[in-house]
């Protein structure tokens, strides 16, 4: 029980208001307010809230139905408890319907009963003013949340509408794919480098050219990078040559491919301008390095006269050098032609067991001054279709380099085999070996490779063998670690042409 509660009493017999007063001061209420008018207590009620108003109904000035409604409209939530006679039964239950109140009490009352309806009416108020708080509070939360909502909404669409912007205005080419590989959307760019205005809802890979036949459709969660592609510009009457990133997302509960398209024109002719010039510089120094080891040969032979020992050894040392700049010379133009597509390979069957023993025979020399053996473990006599010139400098180069990076007194493993319509061919050393992480970088073009020592001298040597063996629709690869030694290995296709 709140004894604290206050308590409002109005009517006009001042009898009755004192009878109540004291009756509930008896029960331990301190805060009982009482007024004979009704008018009186309205104002009071602007200034102060209390649980329960007890209001006679025939009142001068405003009858207690009125009164109760302006109480009403004050405080929505005080409970109200009406007197009235016996014979103004009718009009309590109107305003039980009108104007919702608690409870009426006929006259004489009950001190007992209107004692219980007071304690009711109390905890009843209670009850109204904390789910009213709560309801605030609600209302209040919602507010902040709609405020929230609001200032994210605004963010979201300040954050697309920059994406948008940078989407719109990128150099290349963004579209998005569905799981059927139709474009369900584009930026400007990508029309632009297509050259075509209707290509929503086609089938990309139907409107780029494949020069190689690469496999267009990645695996889920993949990017694949692609090369070898071009679109055909019908103005110009040409192929334009393009680059492609593809990669999978889940997008609404579905798979799309994200394509990005670079237009790589610009590029492609830069780089074909500076492998001509190259080209064209390599290829006139091979004249002044054949002349100097023309020079150097009728010297050494002893047609400009006899050579003392001093002037032999440096004569022969100067031709080893312009050796190894025209061999040099050489492989730059053989890169040059490799990869602008240059080269004319000139495929004959031959044994691939034959070419290994020539080339190891012509490596003998630097193999015994490491004192290094070849052993050729289950190397077949298998025939196949390839350019044997072209092969032949792969298999030295990696042979080479195996004897290079090979510790004294050792040796190396040659084998093949033959599997899902390739040949395979290992070289093993057992040397200085390879960092893992440097493997990747070792077929580079002019890439050192490694962060150790093993590294072609030229940067050109393992390059070069990877643009044989690919011209081949082959793959060439190296394993190892550091300190015991490497694997390489070239897989030629035995499909016979």
């Amino acid at each position: 029980m709140n004894i604290f509660a206050k308590i409002l009493i109005v009517d006009d017999e001042i009898m009755v208001t004192k009878t109540l007063k004291t009756l509930l001061k008896l029960e331990g209420y301190s805060n009982v307010f009482t007024f004979n008018s009704p008018i009186e207590a309205i104002e009071w009620l602007k200034n102060n809230q209390c649980s329960v108003i007890i209001s006679d109904f025939i009142m001068p000035d405003m009858n207690g139905i009125e009164f109760l409604l302006k109480a009403k409209e004050i405080d929505s939530n005080v409970t109200q408890i009406l007197l009235t006679g016996y014979a103004d039964k009718e009009n309590a239950i109107k305003a039980i319907n009108e104007v919702g109140i608690f409870k009426y009490i006929e006259k004489p009352w009950n001190n007992d009963d209107i004692i219980l309806n007071i304690k009711n009416g109390i905890e009843r108020t209670q009850l109204k003013n904390s789910l009213q708080n709560k309801i605030n509070e609600l209302q209040e939360l919602n507010k902040n949340l709609e405020n929230i909502v609001d200032k994210r909404t605004e963010e979201l669409k300040n954050t697309n509408n920059k994406l948008a912007t940078v989407i719109d205005n990128l150099s290349e080419g963004l579209l998005i794919l569905n799981s059927n590989n139709l474009i369900e959307q584009a930026n400007p760019a990508a029309f632009e480098i297509l050259k075509n205005k209707d290509i929503i809802d086609k089938n990309f890979f139907e409107l780029v050219i494949n020069e190689k036949n690469v496999k267009t459709n990645p695996e889920v969660d993949k990017t694949l990078y692609l090369k070898d592609f071009s679109v055909v510009d019908y103005d110009k009457n040409c192929t334009i040559p393009i680059e492609l990133n593809l990669s999978k997302i889940v997008l609404d509960n579905d798979i799309k491919t994200i394509v990005l398209i670079r237009d790589v024109e610009s590029q492609k002719e830069n780089e074909r301008l500076k492998d001509d010039f190259i080209a064209t510089l390599t290829h006139d120094l091979r004249t002044p390095v054949l002349a100097s080891l023309n020079a150097l040969d009728f010297a050494l032979n002893g047609t400009l006269g006899e050579l003392n020992k001093e002037q032999f050894e440096l004569f022969s040392t100067m031709k080893k050098s312009s050796e190894d700049m025209l061999g040099l010379v050489n492989v730059l133009l053989e890169v040059y032609r490799y990869e602008s597509n240059k080269i004319h390979l000139v495929k004959k069957e031959f044994d691939i067991r034959e070419l290994i023993e020539t080339s190891e025979k012509e490596l003998k020399p630097l193999c015994d001054i490491e004192n290094l053996t070849f052993e050729n473990k289950e190397v077949e006599n298998i025939i196949v279709k390839a350019d044997r010139s072209e092969i032949k400098r792969v298999i030295v180069n990696i042979l080479g380099n195996a004897i290079k990076h090979s510790f004294k007194d050792g040796k190396i493993v040659v084998r093949t085999e033959t599997k899902d319509g390739f040949l395979s061919v290992f070289v093993q050393d057992f040397g200085e070996g390879i960092n893992p992480s440097d493997i990747p970088q070792l077929f580079k073009k002019f890439s050192k490779g490694t962060s150790k020592k093993r590294s072609p001298s030229t940067g050109l040597g393992l390059y070069l063998s990877r643009q044989i063996i690919e011209a081949h629709n082959g793959k060439i690869e190296a394993s190892g670690e550091i300190n015991k030694g490497a694997t390489f290995v070239f897989r030629l296709p035995l499909e016979k042409e």
